[in-house]
């Protein structure tokens, strides 16, 4: 059985993956009930599931999909603390698009 693929990006390629489930790994800005604001090489409102347990000013991975109006419905969400080298997940996003045709269908 195949899986989904879901591509690393950012705020810049949120366009050009409108109605597909990607991952993005951002810092949570902003936090207001069921939705959040985080910030990817740009920013990036989501709108939070139940099970979505945020910290302001963490790292979070979500898995999501990207709605018409570039934000993103989460799916599901990982904290992964106050610790991460935002440069080395952009070195990540860029490979990915890079080198798309071992990461993603690009079609």
């Amino acid at each position: 059985m195949a899986t989904e693929a879901t591509p690393r990006i950012n705020a810049r390629y949120l366009e050009s993956f409108t109605n597909s489930t990607v991952r993005i790994l951002g810092r949570v800005t902003a936090l207001r009930g069921e939705s959040a604001t985080i910030d990817a090489s740009g920013s990036i409102q989501l709108h939070l599931n139940r099970d979505a347990h945020l910290t302001l000013n963490n790292a979070v991975e979500i898995i999501g999909k990207v709605h018409p109006d570039l934000s993103v419905k989460v799916l599901q969400a990982m904290d992964f603390g106050p610790n991460i080298d935002f440069n080395a997940v952009e070195a990540v996003v860029d490979a990915t698009h890079r080198y798309k045709e071992i990461f993603y269908n690009a079609d």
